[in-house]
């Protein structure tokens, strides 16, 4: 009986350890992920001078004017929007189309869809850098150099690769009894990818929203040989402009990194929720 007392308590102190030393590792992850973000916010309310006697310390004086004259200097009243449209109209149009072509590929079988699915998954191998060249010679070739036709083609173009491999796999697992039960009913192709692939996607799509939504909103390497208009440019090259001559002036400097950043931080703290199910829902499903 002592012994069998003695055991449970020897379980009960490791569980506690264990519990314990979880949670310091959570907390060191944490703080390492936090930490930075923190300390560039703080200091983008510092003066150049303040910043450079005291890079840990708390701002004396906190100031909003790095933020004003960044946004002014930087023209993020121009790359803001069209961050967001690049942003919103890259994601739909890669989820959309990713999912059309998961479709196909996962229900609709033939000769043909195999050579083809193969065709887009060799784009997950292929860098950007690879690509920048010939990209730059095609967009000037269809005369859509300097439009945002141009900058949103490829977006969606250099998404679909993973969005393709991600939706395919996961609609493999959406059972056939379900397509060839709506076939029976009479509905289309086309009807029953809207009403119930799409439906039934919404895991993978969110995974693909997160994925794609970080990706288009901080790409810089493309966008930049795709245009050469300001009126045309994203948020990224306007933060660029920050490393040249005002290399040195780093309270605006980290207030226009703070500018870009925050977005993707609101987006996060508001569809954490959203984000979290359907990933977690995606790989399992997968």
């Amino acid at each position: 009986m002592s012994e069998t007392i003695h055991e449970s308590r020897l379980k009960k102190m490791f569980s506690i350890i264990g519990r314990v030393a979880v949670y310091c590792v959570m907390g060191l992850f944490a703080f390492m992920t936090l930490y930075p973000i923190f300390w560039l916010i703080m200091n983008s309310f510092k003066t150049t001078r303040e910043y450079q006697v005291s890079q840990l310390a708390l701002p004396h004086s906190p100031t909003l004017r790095n933020y004003v004259e960044a946004w002014e200097m930087g023209e993020f009243g121009l790359l803001f929007p069209n961050s967001i449209i690049y942003t919103l109209g890259a994601t739909v149009g890669i989820i959309f189309l990713s999912l059309m072509a998961g479709f196909a590929f996962a229900k609709l079988k033939s000769r043909a869809t195999k050579p083809i699915y193969n065709s887009f998954i060799i784009g997950i191998l292929l860098t950007t850098q690879t690509l920048m060249i010939p990209l730059f010679l095609e967009v000037n070739l269809l005369g859509i150099y300097n439009t945002r036709l141009a900058v949103l083609l490829v977006y969606i173009g250099a998404g679909l690769p993973i969005g393709i491999y991600l939706s395919t796999e996961y609609i493999k697992a959406i059972p056939n009894a379900v397509v060839e039960s709506a076939r029976i009913d009479g509905a289309g192709f086309f009807k029953i990818f809207l009403k119930i692939i799409i439906p039934m996607s919404v895991p993978v799509a969110t995974t693909l929203a997160m994925l794609n939504i970080t990706a288009t909103w901080n790409e810089f390497a493309l966008i930049n040989i795709l245009v050469s208009k300001t009126e045309l440019k994203s948020l990224p090259l306007g933060i660029y402009k920050f490393s040249g001559s005002l290399s040195t002036d780093y309270g605006k400097q980290f207030a226009a990194l703070t500018i870009g950043m925050v977005p993707m931080l609101v987006f996060y703290v508001i569809f954490r929720k959203q984000i979290t199910k359907g990933v977690a829902a995606g790989a399992i499903k997968g």
